[in-house]
């Protein structure tokens, strides 16, 4: 099958058809569009998490207990599940770029709607739209893999994903710093500022997308099933990462409430620091990405879920130590878990793209839907766990769905 290329000029996406021949990109301009696309990407995944490192901010100034200000991130992860669902393989019917623009204009009166939030109950709906829209992250890698071609389609996904990965740190590093400065609400309209400006540099440098097939919306919708049926890969890379991101919810939608309880009782700020561990999987998206294109992506996946196992493991035994000597253990782990899951979301993302190009946007949907629907029961789950059982529960459930991610892993050669 011939290669797909990365575009230097809008009008030449027309050209692009799997049955013809790639051209020679311009290296520059390509090199300008995948840094744009990494950096829409990362302050759009940035929304989704902005809450996290705050709930206990949240929950004290608006009055809501542990539980319910729990549905605040299980309410954006099921927005976003949903949003990819029945959003997403619309970029396999419609041009991929006025997707990204429409969905970039709806997210900025989300997140604005978060802002102006009287009481919890209006928080979580605005949370449920900022994830339905924050769902055009899911329209931006799709439009990187398809643009780049197939020999290095590993590495300039991996680019995109650092942008994506560097978005997730640094939405945890600010929210926590503005929110102790200038308030929570604050927090939301700068993220609805920064969405608002990446929108009009998307809107100018983006290149067209030609559709790939003219399926109805109906028929569009049932294609998600078959090609679940269709591709033994797609279901081992979909619930291996599924029950990853489950464990990696759970840590990190409970983090904040724990670090604000006793022994630690630390704001908001500290939590969020904890986001700078997550620079470890900033860094080694790229390296997994060429190291997918090398060796194979189901050998990273191994080496993914094996880290991401060890982590949580020792993250559980931090427990008998003392708070101090906790915290440090705490940061060195997440460190590896992230960096675990990271690597094996790399190479989960190059299998799954390589599967069908003329249905990757829908390839992609069923991939993340799965993903992220474990990200909200997981966020759910670790809600539950922390009241009923403490930080050991989290930290046991999120051991053990990595290991069963890991025997999946360990059954594909």
């Amino acid at each position: 099958m011939p290669q797909a290329k990365i575009l230097s000029r809008p009008d030449q996406l027309a050209a692009v058809m799997q049955e013809e021949a790639p051209q020679a990109p311009n290296e520059a301009v390509a090199a300008r569009l995948t840094l744009l696309l990494a950096l829409g990407v990362g302050l759009t995944a940035a929304t989704l998490y902005y809450a996290q490192p705050i709930l206990g901010v949240l929950a004290a100034e608006l009055g809501a207990s542990e539980r319910a200000i729990g549905l605040v991130p299980t309410a954006t992860v099921l927005g976003y599940a949903l949003g990819i669902l029945f959003l997403a393989p619309l970029g396999d019917r419609f041009d991929r770029r006025s997707i990204i623009l429409l969905k970039a204009g709806a997210l900025t009166l989300a997140l604005l709607g978060a802002a102006f939030s009287p009481n919890v109950q209006s928080l979580i709906a605005a949370s449920l739209a900022i994830g339905i829209t924050a769902s055009m992250t899911q329209d931006i890698v799709p439009a990187a893999a398809t643009l780049a071609p197939a020999h290095d389609r590993g590495r300039i996904v991996g680019i995109v994903m650092t942008g994506l990965l560097l978005g997730i740190l640094t939405s945890r590093v600010l929210s926590g710093l503005l929110a102790e400065r200038f308030g929570w609400r604050a927090v939301f309209l700068a993220a609805s500022a920064s969405i608002a400006v990446i929108g009009v540099a998307l809107w100018q440098g983006l290149p067209k997308f030609q559709p790939t097939t003219t399926l109805p919306y109906g028929t569009l919708l049932k294609s998600l099933v078959e090609l679940w049926r269709k591709h033994p890969a797609l279901r081992r890379a979909s619930l291996a990462q599924g029950l990853l991101a489950a464990g990696f919810s759970a840590f990190w939608s409970t983090l904040a409430v724990m670090l604000h309880a006793a022994p630690f009782h630390l704001g908001s700020a500290a939590a969020g620091s904890f986001g700078l561990a997550g620079a470890a999987g900033a860094v080694i998206a790229p390296i997994a990405g060429r190291f997918a294109d090398r060796r194979g992506p189901s050998f990273v996946t191994r080496i993914g879920t094996g880290i991401t196992v060890l982590s949580f493991a020792a993250m559980g035994a931090a427990t008998l130590l003392t708070p101090h000597s906790q915290l440090w253990l705490l940061a060195i782990t997440t460190v590896g878990f992230d960096l675990g899951v990271q690597a094996t979301l790399i190479s989960h993302q190059s299998i799954v793209y390589s599967l069908e190009p003329a249905a990757r946007s829908r390839l992609n949907a069923v991939f993340v839907v799965t993903m992220f629907v474990a990200m909200a029961i997981g966020a759910a789950l670790g809600s539950l766990l922390l009241a009923q059982w403490g930080w050991l529960g989290v930290v046991g459930f999120a051991a053990s769905v990595s290991l069963v991610a890991f025997g999946l892993r360990l059954t594909v050669k």
